[in-house]
C-alpha cells in the first residue's frame, strides 16, 4: 500500500476468555464466519465456529510474539522436518492457551457437546511415525520454553494413506484430510518462492575474473506458505509453523486451451502441484523417488530462501553474522539436501567465496539422526541428482573433494576410509549419501538415545567418530506432557495436580513427588479407577469400531508403532500363539486375562509389513472365536493408527511392548508416552529404554533378551534359527502353526513366507533368539499383575521417574549445546 496507515486508529477487539466472551464469540463465529445460524447449522458448522473462536484467542499473542521477534531480532532456530504430526490442534490449543475450563462452561450452556466437536476435527495429516510425532513436540516445548523458533514442511494436501482393514489386510484409501478446510492455518500468498529443477548450469568470469555459476533453462515450481501458530502452555509465546504447498508457476497454457487440448492446458499445473499432494509417495518405483527427492529440495529451498529473506530483513544484518542470528536443525537426512542449497544460495547469489560459505554453512546446520539400519540412510542416484538438482551435484562433488583431501592429510594413505566416509558411493552405481553429507555439512551430529549415540560412534558413523568425535553429541528425545498427559489423560493430570500441583506441566521432574504416595492406599485405588476406566472407554470404542467385546479388567498389552520387522510385532505375535496354546492345551495354571492390542501401519510398498498385519489379524480371528480360551486371551488390531487414536490407547494400556532387536530402535518415544500413563514396560535393552530404565528402577521394568552387543556376537559368530526352532518345542509348535496353515484354514500356504523369514532366510532380526525369554517374562508380568498392589505401586513409580523424558528437557539441551539461543523473556 502506498499510503501509510496510521496505526493509532488501527483498533481491533481484545478478546477475553471469560464464558460470557466465548459464547458471544461463538454466535459471532457461526453467523459472520461459517454464515449459518443455529436451526441450520451442524455439528462441522459448530465445530468450525469453536475452531475459529480458539483460534481468534491466539492472535494476539501470535502477532505480538512476531513483532517483538522482529524488534528485537534475536538468533532463531529453524526446525526442518518432513513431517509434523500435529494430530488435532482443538483441544491442544485450548489448554496451552488457558482456554479449556471455561471453554466447557461455554460450550456446556450452550448445549454444545465438547466431545462431539472435538470429534468432528480431522488429525492433520502431516506425518506418520516417530519422527514426525517428535517434531510436533519439539515444537509445543520449544513454544512453551519461549525459544524463537519456526517449523518448516510440506503442507500435504492427502497425507501417506487411510489405512483400513479388509479381509485381515491392510488396504489404503486416500487421506483427504483437508477436505473440508484446515480452520489452523493461514493461506500466505504474497509469501511465494520459486524452486528450480532440472536445466544446465553456465559458468561466467564475474567483473573480478572469478568463475561464477549460473543455473538456467529450469522447470519451475512456486512453493506457497501456509502458517499455523503453535502456542506455548502458560506463556504468550506462539511460534509459527510454515508448511510449504506447491502451485504451478503458470496455471495452464491458454494456447492449448484456445486450440481445446484442455488436458495438456493443465498438465504442467499438475504436475507441478503434485510436489505437495502426498506424504512419503510411494519409492518402490523410479517415477517416486524422484517425486521424494523432488519434496525434498522443494521444501528445503522455500525453506532457505525464506530464512534469508527473513535475515536480510534488517539491514544491521550482514552475511558474515548469520550463524549469529540463524541455527538450522535437521531432522533426519530427508532435509540433507539444504546443505548443499545454502552453499548454492552463498555462491551464486550472494558471491561469497567457496571457504567463506562453507564456514558458514557448517556453523548454521546440525543434524539429528534417527536410524541405525544402515539401508535406512537415504541415498540418491547420482544421474537423478544430475538431471533434477544439476547445481548442486556439482557442489557435493566439490564439498567431497575438499573433505576426502582434509580426510587424506590427517590419515594417508587408507584409501579404504577414504571410500567409506566419501559422499559419493561408487559402486554398485554412483550415488550420493545424504547422511554423509548432512555429517560433513553440520557442525553437530546428534543421536536420540544415549546408547543409540554410542552405537552411531562405534557401526554407522565410526569414521566420522575418529575424524571429528567432538561432533556427535547426544540428545535424549522426549514428549511434551502437555499433549500425552494433560490431554491424553485428563483424569490421571488432574489426581496428580490434586496431590503436587500442577507445577509438573511444565517441569516433569516434579513428578518425583509422586513417589510419597506409592504405597497410599487411597491415591493406589484412585490411581487404579482412572486407569479401569480408561480400559472401559477403549473397550467401548473397539467394540464399536471392530464389534469385539474386550474385558476393561483384563491386562491391556500394547504394542502400537510402525509396522517393521525390526520393531518385532512377529515376536509379538509368537507370544499370543504360545499362550493361545498354553491355553487351550489346559497348560497354563492360574491364567490371568489378557487383551493383545496391536495398532500401527505398514508402508505400500513394504509386503513384509503388510504381511505381518494380515497375521495378527488371522490369529485375532481364531482366537477370539475359540470357545476353549474362554475369555481368557483376546487379540485386536486396531487400523488407521493416528495421534487421536493414540490418545485413546494409551492411557488404557498396561503393558507396553517396547521390544525391537536391542541395537535397531534409535530412541523411541511411544515408550515414553505410555509410561508417563502408568504401563509398565517389557522390553529389551535397546533405545531409550536403557534410560527409562536407569530412571524407573530396574525392579520396575520388565527386561529381556540380548543385549546390542550380544546381538552383534551372535551374528559375528554365525546365527543359526534352526537350532532355536529344534531346541524349544512350544516356538516349533507356533511356527508350525504358521507353516501349515493352521490360522488360514482357507489358504494353507498363506504365512509360509513369514515361516521361511524366521528359518530359512535367517531371522536378521534374532525374534528366535530372544523368544525364550519373552516369554519366561511375560510370565513375570502375569504373576506381578495377579498382585494388583504391587502391580499399581510399580505403575505409580514409573509415572513418578518419568521426568527426564519431557520434550521441555530435551529442547533446554539443544538450545544449550548445539544451537546457542536463549529463551527470551515474556
Amino acid at each position: 500500500m502506498k499510503k501509510k496507515i496510521n496505526t493509532q486508529k488501527f483498533k481491533y477487539s481484545h478478546l477475553s476468555k471469560d464464558v460470557a466472551s466465548i459464547q458471544h464469540s461463538l454466535a459471532d463465529s457461526l453467523t459472520y464466519t461459517i454464515g449459518k445460524d443455529p436451526h441450520t447449522s451442524t455439528a462441522r458448522d459448530w465445530f468450525s465456529a469453536a475452531a475459529h473462536t480458539v483460534r481468534n484467542r491466539m492472535m494476539e499473542n501470535w502477532m505480538e510474539t512476531m513483532r517483538s521477534y522482529q524488534k528485537e531480532d534475536p538468533k532463531r532456530v529453524y526446525y526442518l522436518s518432513l513431517e509434523f504430526l500435529i494430530g488435532r490442534l482443538f483441544t491442544s490449543s485450548m489448554i496451552n492457551v488457558g482456554l479449556y475450563e471455561p471453554f466447557k462452561q461455554a460450550a456446556d450452556e450452550m448445549g454444545l457437546d465438547l466431545d462431539e466437536l472435538r470429534e468432528v476435527e480431522s488429525d492433520a495429516a502431516l506425518g506418520n511415525g516417530g519422527l514426525g510425532r517428535l517434531a510436533a513436540c519439539f515444537l509445543d516445548s520449544l513454544s512453551t520454553l519461549n525459544i524463537p523458533a519456526h517449523g518448516y514442511g510440506i503442507r500435504y494436501e492427502y497425507g501417506m494413506f487411510n489405512q483400513q482393514i479388509e479381509n485381515g489386510y491392510q488396504v489404503e484409501h486416500p487421506d483427504n484430510w483437508l477436505r473440508y478446510g484446515n480452520p489452523w492455518e493461514f493461506p500466505r500468498a504474497e509469501i511465494l518462492f520459486c524452486v528450480h529443477f532440472g536445466g544446465r548450469v553456465v559458468e561466467y568470469p564475474d567483473e573480478e575474473g572469478k568463475i561464477r555459476h549460473h543455473w538456467v533453462d529450469t522447470t519451475d515450481v512456486m512453493a506457497m506458505a501456509y502458517d499455523t501458530p503453535i502456542p506455548g502452555y502458560a506463556t504468550s509465546t506462539t511460534n509459527n509453523m510454515r508448511l510449504w504447498a506447491a502451485k504451478a508457476s503458470r496455471d495452464f497454457e491458454l494456447q492449448y486451451f484456445n486450440e481445446g487440448n484442455y488436458i495438456k492446458a493443465v498438465q504442467e499445473k499438475n504436475a507441478s502441484e503434485n510436489l505437495s499432494k502426498v506424504l512419503y509417495p510411494n519409492d518402490t518405483t523410479t517415477n517416486g523417488k524422484e517425486l521424494r527427492l523432488k519434496q525434498q529440495f522443494f521444501f528445503v529451498s522455500a525453506s532457505l530462501q525464506d530464512i534469508l529473506r527473513r535475515f536480510f530483513r534488517n539491514p544491521a544484518n550482514q552475511v558474515e553474522n548469520l550463524p549469529d542470528k540463524v541455527a538450522i536443525q535437521m531432522n533426519d537426512t530427508h532435509p540433507a539436501v539444504a546443505v548443499a542449497e545454502m552453499m548454492r544460495l552463498l555462491l551464486d547469489t550472494h558471491h561469497l567465496d567457496w571457504d567463506q560459505a562453507w564456514e558458514l554453512t557448517t556453523r548454521i546446520f546440525s543434524y539429528t539422526n534417527h536410524t541405525l539400519l544402515p539401508e535406512a540412510l537415504e541415498t540418491w542416484p547420482v544421474e537423478m541428482f544430475e538431471r533434477l538438482l544439476p547445481r548442486h551435484l556439482q557442489i557435493i562433488y566439490e564439498i567431497n573433494h575438499h573433505f576426502i583431501r582434509h580426510v587424506s592429510h590427517m590419515f594417508p594413505g587408507d584409501m579404504e576410509l577414504l571410500k567409506r566416509v566419501s559422499l559419493i558411493q561408487e559402486e554398485p552405481e554412483k550415488r550420493i549419501r545424504m547422511a554423509h553429507l548432512a555429517t560433513v555439512g553440520s557442525h553437530r551430529i546428534n543421536g536420540v538415545a544415549r546408547l543409540h549415540t554410542e552405537l552411531m560412534k562405534s557401526t554407522i558413523f565410526a569414521d566420522f567418530y575418529r575424524i571429528c568425535p567432538e561432533k556427535i553429541v547426544n540428545m535424549t528425545n522426549g514428549v511434551t506432557p502437555r499433549l500425552w498427559m494433560l490431554q491424553a489423560n485428563n483424569e490421571l493430570s488432574s489426581l496428580i495436580s490434586s496431590k503436587i500441583g500442577q507445577g509438573w506441566i511444565t517441569d516433569l521432574s516434579q513428578l518425583r513427588q509422586l513417589e510419597q504416595f506409592t504405597d497410599d492406599s487411597a491415591f493406589q485405588q484412585a490411581f487404579r479407577h482412572v486407569k479401569r476406566s480408561k480400559k472401559a472407554f477403549l473397550a467401548e470404542r473397539v467394540q464399536q469400531l471392530l464389534k469385539v467385546e474386550l474385558n476393561p479388567d483384563s491386562l491391556f498389552d500394547v504394542q502400537v508403532k510402525r509396522i517393521h520387522e525390526y520393531k518385532r510385532q512377529l515376536l509379538n505375535v509368537l507370544h499370543a500363539i504360545t499362550r493361545y496354546n498354553r491355553i487351550r492345551h489346559n497348560r497354563l495354571e492360574n491364567p490371568v486375562p489378557r487383551t493383545i492390542i496391536v495398532a500401527g501401519k505398514a508402508a505400500p510398498g513394504y509386503v513384509t509389513a503388510k504381511r505381518i498385519i494380515k497375521l495378527i489379524n488371522d490369529v485375532a480371528e481364531v482366537v477370539n472365536n475359540d470357545p476353549a480360551v474362554r475369555g481368557l486371551l483376546k487379540m485386536v488390531f486396531i487400523p488407521n493408527y493416528s495421534v487421536s487414536t493414540a490418545l485413546e490407547i494409551i492411557p488404557a494400556a498396561d503393558l507396553s511392548e517396547q521390544i525391537s532387536t536391542a541395537g535397531t530402535e534409535a530412541s523411541g518415544t511411544g515408550n515414553m508416552k505410555l509410561a508417563l500413563n502408568g504401563a509398565l514396560t517389557i522390553g529389551t535393552l535397546d533405545g531409550a529404554n536403557v534410560e527409562m530404565r536407569e530412571e524407573v528402577g530396574e525392579d520396575n521394568f520388565f527386561i529381556f533378551g540380548l543385549t546390542a552387543a550380544e546381538a552383534a556376537e551372535l551374528r559375528r559368530d554365525g546365527y543359526n534359527p534352526w537350532d532355536y526352532y529344534h531346541g524349544n518345542w512350544e516356538l516349533r509348535e507356533a511356527l508350525d502353526m504358521l507353516r501349515d496353515g493352521f490360522f488360514s484354514p482357507d489358504e494353507l500356504t498363506r504365512h509360509r513366507p513369514l515361516f521361511d523369514l524366521l528359518t530359512e532366510q535367517g531371522d536378521h532380526y534374532l525374534l528366535l533368539a530372544d523368544y525364550a525369554a519373552y516369554i519366561a517374562m511375560q510370565e513375570n508380568v502375569d504373576a506381578l499383575y495377579r498382585e494388583q498392589h504391587a502391580w499399581t505401586r510399580k505403575s505409580i513409580l514409573n509415572v513418578a521417574r518419568m521426568g527426564k523424558f519431557s520434550s521441555d528437557r530435551t529442547i533446554s539441551e539443544y538450545a544449550r549445546q548445539i544451537w546457542q539461543v536463549e529463551q527470551l523473556k515474556t
